[in-house]
């Protein structure tokens, strides 16, 4: 029975994280709370000691700064690490089971709340060393060998402490999957684990049953824990999935409301195993990451040279499970809903303050927006509020000196799951009538954007989101434009072979030469260095084979060509390339074919048929770009280009096609641009 002094050490440490100014612990409180974790303890102290250490990492992650010169400077990992890694490095390299047991389990709950700290201790000098010596030194102990998987399994989640993990130790883990080795470490086999999974799932009923009661709150927390470890196979994920009664009761386990843990009792927190569901919610609806196509070519080469190696059917365990294909985790979700997981997920959002926890909801989160329709029941639920909260929480404060650089890949997937929120639903639905709420999520889908964590997805769903908020106004537009890098960074995608990438790039910059001042200017509203090149970048998206992006391309420029200042670059890239005209036409006409594009007439034919998008942005940019020359010759010049080209003769048979109704909104440029092409000499012939 521990005593009551730790569990005010606890407490104790707790109330000094709520202060503003930075706390130092005592050697006293650093080892209460670095031996806290020991799998010996009840499951209650082990939750406290969780929530304890969540909110001391929560408290250094506020003081986290940059420095003057504005380069990066964690310091809100050399704190964390300043205070715990001493104490850690010794218990881990000691000879007492019991010491590296306790320097163990600390190290694998520092990487579940601040995976950042938890990989600085792991890289000091000789902790890896200490951990390959705890297997040699204790190969017949459990307790030992399954903290040291644990924490592997943690490291081996994070970039930067993956390379870390020595290839004896990947051998010994493969070693404690075998069937013959100890059955904590095995890999799952399914007759025993199902019968371990049937008694967790019932202790997990008793003991929701029970909640009133102040019963059986260790064994439902323990019974929490262990199907969170277990929910990473995929026959459990169907098992768990496929009981409505033991998710009911799992998700009645989570408080509806936030608990005072520093006054919480051990009943009160082992009757809260947030994290563990959490978690089990997360895997049953995980679905396979997606690989890069180098990646994907690497993990080809490796089961060919596997099945290669093997004999007969031992090539077939290289077959992906199918239980983990789209349509099984598909399933798996709507049962989670079903039977109210979004509501248990908002729900722990409300209830703690712990990162970590956080983090792991808004992964589930963003597996379960991963399907379109579960997205209106995720609003419903009140997910777009609890993805805002995550955020917020984990995002440094610009005011306060933090350092986005601080953010790894974890921290992108709430962003990423509100992204999703934000392209398929109208911004009302997602940040309601508070404007403040719409414009600040412009920061973190900004930051996703240019983050070097973000992959090529997150990116290309940031600036669709991003897009859909600059349509809102002129502040929306404002703001994105002015955010750090990220208009540079747009610019680079608008060069992507990826059509979707170029496309969403495309789409971001029509809107923000629309509705931004700045971005206006920078693309040829003024005399800077660069526009006239960025003008010819745009023209040439006109020319592209994907309509969408020459929709969204031409639309800017009919836009632009609005300032006489675009419409002189314009005259001066058609005299040095002979493009721009042809390209203007080929919106209106696809026979009008610009220069060493396409082989033949027939082919530019087949390309957007009259489009009347095209058509109209094609006839403001026509117009705009002869009304803004204001040098008689150029225009006089550009007129006799326009004859020869057919763009007069286009514009005429449009018109003509059009006449009939007087309503189309093609008319009126049309009619303007054939009037200033005959005062500057131009004959229309049908």
């Amino acid at each position: 029975m521990l005593s009551t002094e730790s569990d005010a050490t606890l407490d104790a440490i707790v109330k000094k994280s709520q202060e503003k100014s930075p706390l130092h612990l005592l050697p006293e409180e650093v080892k209460i709370l670095t031996t806290a974790f020991l799998p010996s303890h009840p499951f209650a102290h082990r939750s406290k000691a969780f929530l304890t250490l969540s909110a001391l990492c929560e408290h250094f992650r506020g003081l986290s700064s940059s420095k003057p010169d504005g380069t990066h400077a964690d310091t809100s990992t050399v704190l964390i690490d300043k205070t715990f890694s001493s104490t850690v490095v010794a218990n881990i390299g000691d000879t007492a089971e019991q010491e590296v047991l306790a320097g163990l389990t600390f190290l694998t709950s520092l990487f579940q709340v601040d995976s950042p700290s938890g990989s600085a201790i792991l890289q000091r000098d000789g902790v890896v060393e200490s951990i390959v010596d705890a297997i040699e030194l204790f190969p017949q102990s459990t307790p030992i060998s399954l903290a040291i998987a644990q924490l592997l399994s943690q490291a081996a989640g994070h970039k930067s402490s993956r390379a870390l993990i020595p290839t004896q130790s990947v051998q010994w883990l493969e070693s404690k999957t075998r069937p013959k080795e100890d059955s904590a470490l095995r890999a799952p086999q399914p007759e025993g684990d199902e019968q371990l999974v049937s008694m967790m799932k019932g202790l997990v009923l008793s003991g929701a049953s029970d909640l009133g009661h102040h019963q059986g709150t260790t064994s439902l927390g323990d019974a929490v824990e262990g199907l969170a470890y277990m929910s990473v196979d995929p026959a459990v994920k169907e098992l768990l999935a496929s009981d409505p009664a033991f998710l009911k009761g799992l998700f009645a386990t989570v408080p509806r409301r936030k608990g005072n843990w520093a006054q919480a009792t051990e009943e009160e927190i082992g009757m809260t195993p947030l994290y563990g569901t959490a978690l089990i919610i997360a895997n049953i609806c995980a679905y396979k990451p997606r690989l890069t196509e180098e990646e994907a070519q690497i993990a080809k080469l490796r089961n060919l040279a596997k099945a290669s190696g093997a004999a007969g059917g031992e090539s077939a365990t290289n077959k992906e499970n199918p239980l983990e294909d789209n349509a099984h985790v598909l399933a798996r979700c709507r049962r989670l809903i079903t039977a109210g997981g979004l509501d248990a997920l908002t729900a722990i959002v409300r209830a703690t303050d712990s990162r970590a926890v956080r983090l792991v909801v808004g992964k589930a989160l963003l597996y379960l927006v991963e399907e379109k329709e579960n997205r209106g029941k995720v609003l419903q639920a009140g997910g777009a509020k609890a993805l805002i909260t995550i955020i917020q929480g984990i995002l440094p404060s610009p005011t306060r000196g933090g350092n986005v650089l601080d953010l790894d890949a974890s921290c992108m997937d709430s962003i990423q799951a509100l992204a999703k929120l934000t392209i398929t639903s109208a911004p009302v639905q997602v940040f309601g009538p508070n404007v403040g709420a719409l414009l600040d999520s412009i920061r973190p889908l900004s930051i996703m954007l240019v983050h070097s964590s973000s992959n090529l997805l997150q990116r290309f769903e940031a600036m669709m989101a991003l897009t859909n908020l600059s349509s809102q106004s002129e502040e929306a537009a404002g703001k994105i434009a002015t955010a750090d890098g990220l208009v540079n960074r747009v610019e680079l995608f608008m060069l992507e072979d990826h059509t979707m990438i170029r496309r969403a790039a495309t789409e971001l910059i029509c809107n923000l030469v629309a509705g931004s001042e700045d971005v206006f200017n920078r693309f040829g509203g003024s005399k800077d260095a660069g526009s006239k090149s960025k003008l010819q970048v745009l023209a040439a998206m006109c020319d592209v084979d994907d309509l969408p992006t020459r929709l969204a391309a031409s639309g800017a420029l009919a836009t632009l060509t609005s300032s006489p200042v675009a419409c002189d670059f314009l005259v001066e890239l058609q005299r040095e390339r002979s493009r721009i005209l042809p390209i203007f036409g080929s919106l209106i006409d696809p026979s009008i074919v610009p220069p060493s594009d396409v082989s033949t007439v027939e082919e530019a034919g087949e390309r957007d048929q009259s489009d009347p998008g095209l058509i109209h942005r094609g006839a403001v940019c026509l117009r705009n770009f002869f009304a803004g020359i204001q040098d008689v010759e150029a225009r006089q010049e550009m007129s006799k280009d326009a004859q020869r080209i057919g763009i007069v003769r286009a514009l005429a048979k449009v018109f003509k096609d059009n006449s009939a109704d007087r309503s189309s909104p093609v008319l009126r440029p049309i009619a303007e641009a054939l009037k200033i092409l005959m005062e500057s000499g131009a004959t229309i012939v049908v």
